[in-house]
């Protein structure tokens, strides 16, 4: 299930920085815009302790952790919408991701140029903000003639376009984004074919001093930033990219060490890819014992079936029943034997919606 959150934002906030500490990728970094041209894609692992313990309670051979795929895109200016800096190509590469983290500068210093030459998160969300806005009005503006004069025709397809395009132009004219809006189920089918960049689900990453790890709250940038998440019901959370890049070149004792000595308990990367993970509606079931003990995502939302097509094709097709256990009942008892003495071991069928934690093993037959 290959889906990607793009990391944006305006140049020389800290994107590259936050990409290299997340994949250990190495993208290229400079104090001037546009260090990176081509978006770099980096795969992680989603953090979950949750196997380590399904390993000690059902042992196998070894662990494999979920992935989720990263895009470091390069930094958006203002009149990127009209081509400005290396606009189009950009809007084009974020049109690609799943998901926007949008990384905001939220520290000071002297020694990194801004772009704007003053430290201004809400300033410099609302400038890319704005530029995604208009080239999504540009691309309605694009498609409104051409499919009212089909819908016209009582052409069923078209009518259900025109309808959506008539509920979304007013909001980007408006300057507000398309996710502001709800759809239903049929008509979210539409808005993803329009493949617009304000429809895209986002998280504001501030990008804070390290001085201010153990409490950013304190930070009046991140109050700024928090606060205009908060009011369009996006997420927002703080890390020092600087930092984070520092902290993922250590062995895990230390890393350990040195989250303890900053006051945090986790690190601002492992936040950051679990927060990306849930943006997408995403969750994690696990097969186990044997030759590996495996994490898998899927969408929430998704029938029995349809998860043990994530494994295999034939696992789909010839589905008969999932025999699953919650972690929660595994950690619980401690035991395979001890949760189907408990009575928690459940036979599920077709109609069964898997949960986040669900420990399954497929029957099928093809």
């Amino acid at each position: 299930m290959a889906l990607t959150a793009g990391i944006v934002g305006l140049p020389n906030v800290g994107k590259s920085t936050l990409f290299n500490a997340i994949t250990k990728a190495g993208a290229e970094m400079a104090n001037y815009p546009f260090a990176t041209i081509d978006p770099n894609v980096g795969m992680v692992e989603v953090p979950d302790q949750r196997l380590a313990r399904i390993d000690e309670l059902i042992p196998a051979k070894k662990i494999i952790h979920t992935t989720f795929e990263f895009t470091d895109i390069a930094g958006i200016v203002k009149g990127a919408s009209k081509g400005e800096g290396l606009g189009n190509k950009f809007l084009e590469n974020i049109r690609q991701v799943d998901a926007i983290v949008h990384v905001v500068r939220a520290f000071d210093d002297d020694n990194i140029t801004h772009v704007n030459n003053k430290v201004d998160p809400l300033d410099d969300i609302e400038t890319i903000n704005l530029e995604l806005t208009v080239a999504d009005l540009d691309s309605i503006n694009k498609r409104y003639a051409k499919v009212e004069k089909v819908a016209r025709t009582k052409d069923k397809a078209a009518m259900a376009e025109f309808a959506i395009l008539k509920k979304i132009k007013p909001v980007l004219e408006a300057g507000k984004p398309v996710r502001s809006l709800d759809f239903a189920e049929d008509e979210q089918k539409i808005v993803k074919g329009l493949f617009l960049l304000t429809s895209k689900p986002v998280l504001y990453v501030a990008n804070i001093a390290e001085a201010d790890m153990a409490d950013p709250l304190k930070c009046k940038y991140v109050q700024q930033i928090k606060q205009y998440a908060d009011s369009e019901g996006s997420g927002m959370l703080a890390v020092c990219a600087k930092t984070e890049e520092e902290i993922a070149q250590l062995d895990d004792d230390d890393k350990q060490e040195f989250l303890e000595a900053e006051g945090v308990e986790e690190s601002g990367l492992d936040r950051l890819i679990k927060a990306s993970y849930k943006l997408l509606g995403l969750a994690t079931f696990f097969t186990a014992g044997g030759k590996e003990t495996r994490a898998w995502t899927f969408h929430q939302g998704m029938k029995a079936p349809q998860v043990a097509g994530i494994i295999h094709s034939d696992f789909e097709r010839g589905f008969i029943r999932a025999e699953t256990v919650s972690f929660t009942d595994l950690d619980k008892y401690g035991s395979l034997a001890a949760v189907r003495e408990a009575g928690k071991l459940r036979l599920e069928g077709k109609d069964y919606l898997v949960q986040d934690g669900d420990i399954i093993e497929f029957r099928f037959n093809v």
